[in-house]
């Protein structure tokens, strides 16, 4: 019995650039879920730091909110730009209640709580606070603003509050701001 030879209808080497064009596409693919990977991880990382920086804010405005009569005398607003001073140790026994709450916070926004390789590391990245009065007040209450300013992961358009002006890249690019309000009515007049 003599047998035929069998002819193949394709040309030879097809298949193999069949699966080189499927690499090069799933090649693609996967570059493009490893730049959505990049961007999701640098939006849950500006997330994270823009809550933190809120509770930051909060703590602060909760701490006037307090000691509202210290704050309508301007203790809390001495025109410092907090998280630079250098970390001291805060002792309520010797300093006000305002002295003490901004020490406390200064230290907070440096990050001294959490110490990572000996680096302050408790805090968003470059932190920086500033309180000030608001120009404006009703009569019988004093506003108070609370900011908080720390470096992104990508530049985006400069905000408009001066907190942490000019410290954070070109133009401001990277420098991110969130801010509170305190409204202390006076009801005792």
């Amino acid at each position: 019995m003599n047998t035929l030879p069998i002819k193949s209808h394709g040309s030879p080497g097809f298949t193999l650039i069949e699966v080189l064009i499927t690499l090069v596409i799933i090649a693609i693919g996967l570059l493009g879920l490893a730049g959505l990977q990049v961007f999701s991880l640098q939006s849950q990382l500006e997330a994270y730091q823009r809550a933190q920086a809120v509770m930051l804010a909060e703590e602060m405005v909760n701490r006037i909110r307090v000691n509202a009569p210290a704050a309508r005398a301007g203790a809390y607003t001495p025109g410092v730009e907090y998280g630079l001073l250098t970390p001291a140790v805060c002792d309520p026994a010797t300093q006000t209640t305002a002295e003490y709450d901004l020490c406390d916070w200064n230290n907070i926004l440096a990050g001294q709580d959490v110490l990572a390789g000996g680096v302050n590391a408790g805090s968003v990245n470059a932190a920086r606070g500033c309180i000030e009065n608001v120009v404006g007040s009703i009569d019988g209450e004093t506003r108070i603003l609370v900011t908080v300013a720390w470096q992104g992961a990508v530049a985006t358009a400069s905000p408009d509050l001066d907190c942490g002006f000019n410290a954070y890249g070109d133009n401001d690019a990277f420098r991110r701001v969130v801010a509170i309000e305190a409204v202390l009515a006076d009801l005792v007049n």
